[in-house]
């Protein structure tokens, strides 16, 4: 994932924050739940030294944690990624069903939006015409 002329220094929480669209203290969080596939390097004062590998690792761990994998399946999922070969089909099967209950999240969320459009059909079709009085008046 790392763009061509992505400098390949180490960087700092700040920037890694940036470029992740995570908190220092979500950053920070991460690495305590043990999400991370690499230990994070430290200075001799103490701060903590991202790689790129690292801000992509993340990338993709946000996007997981968006679309509701649970925390405990991106642990399992971080934990077989450290662990290495050997466990490629205990990685599917973790992003199969994550992504078949993702497919039934937008599957739902597309009936909603169905509903919501024809909703809003008839609620402007009524306000065009001057007819929109009464429409789910519950007074009436």
């Amino acid at each position: 994932m790392a763009t061509p002329g992505t400098r390949t220094e180490p960087l700092g929480i700040g920037e890694v924050a940036e470029r992740t669209g995570l908190s220092v203290h979500a950053l920070r969080f991460y690495e305590r739940e043990g999400l991370l596939v690499g230990p994070v390097e430290r200075t001799s004062g103490g701060r903590r030294r991202y790689t790129v590998a690292d801000v992509d690792w993340l990338r993709i761990c946000v996007k997981l944690r968006e679309s509701g994998m649970p925390l405990a399946d991106l642990k399992r999922f971080a934990d077989l990624v450290r662990q290495g070969p050997g466990n490629e089909g205990e990685r599917l099967r973790l992003l199969d069903t994550h992504q078949q209950r993702v497919e039934a999240q937008i599957r739902a969320l597309e009936e909603c939006r169905s509903i919501i459009a024809w909703k809003v059909g008839v609620y402007a079709d009524h306000l065009a015409r001057g007819a929109a009085g009464g429409l789910w008046d519950p007074t009436a």
